[in-house]
């Protein structure tokens, strides 16, 4: 189950949405999550969903990575779905014990449901397709003019792009406590909620020990490499744009115009 989960992870690559700028993903990644929370009918979801798959099939990354990284989250996602389709009131279609099941809370919770795949799936895509060190570019970039309301933009983003980096290595990490943990005896599957939550509690410790222990040889790594921040620092590559950005751009004003027009007439 820890292994399915893929936030974070980078999956080298070539394709044209590896090669689009950081920081026009970062856009792109806003707008289709404006478009999202903007669609409300079953055809505006459909181009949400085209799209998304449009762009899966370019970055090469394969569905079974995008679905791989949705199983963690299941449970969240059966729990609100059911929770849209007993609580939002409207006219019953039948009614279970106290709890009634209306039409509109059908639409709902499909809806939802939906909401929640797209935008899991979406923000997957950016951290499969843009390395941790151009997101920190990216990121640096776009927040660049509250530098000058003395915001550390720099650190900001380097904390952001190390705890994105960090999660696989947590995850793999506590895969591997568990699996010695197994080894010696330890029962993770058995029992009740409350038993099986009571049996994780041995793994915390020695996960919390081993993450301050890479957090500590991280600042000993930084500053035998003189890092003191962003100010002063120079790149190897400057983030520049190029045709294929302003066509993402275009194509992501093209989207929201469709979503927007979809909500207007009721589609």
């Amino acid at each position: 189950m820890l292994k399915d989960i893929t936030l974070g992870q980078y999956f080298p690559g070539d394709s044209v949405l590896h090669r689009l700028d950081p920081r026009t993903k970062l856009i792109w990644t806003v707008i289709y999550i404006v478009g999202l929370f903007s669609a409300k009918y079953f055809i505006s979801y459909a181009v949400v969903g085209i799209l998304l798959l449009a762009c899966v099939a370019i970055s090469r990354v394969g569905l079974r990575a995008m679905v791989s990284g949705i199983k963690p989250v299941l449970i969240v996602l059966v729990i609100t779905a059911l929770l849209n389709l007993f609580y939002t009131p409207g006219e019953p279609i039948f009614t279970i014990w106290k709890l009634s099941v209306s039409r509109e809370g059908v639409f709902a919770a499909i809806f939802m449901l939906f909401r929640i795949l797209l935008l899991i799936m979406g923000t997957f895509l950016l951290t499969y397709t843009t390395s941790p060190i151009l997101l920190t570019d990216g990121l640096e970039s776009l927040l660049g003019p509250l530098k000058r309301l003395r915001v550390p933009v720099h650190e900001l983003s380097m904390m952001m792009s190390i705890a994105l980096r960090f999660i696989p290595t947590l995850i793999e990490e506590t895969d591997k406590i568990m699996s010695a943990q197994k080894a010696r005896g330890a029962d993770f599957e058995s029992g009740g909620l409350f038993q099986r939550a009571k049996a994780l509690l041995p793994i915390l410790v020695p996960l919390f020990v081993s993450a301050f222990r890479r957090a500590d040889e991280l600042a000993v790594a930084m500053e035998c490499r003189c890092y003191h921040g962003g100010k002063g620092r120079t790149r190897l590559k400057n983030l520049r744009y190029e045709r294929r950005d302003i066509l993402a751009f275009l194509l992501g004003a093209v989207f929201l115009a469709v979503i927007f027009t979809l909500g207007k007439f009721g589609l």
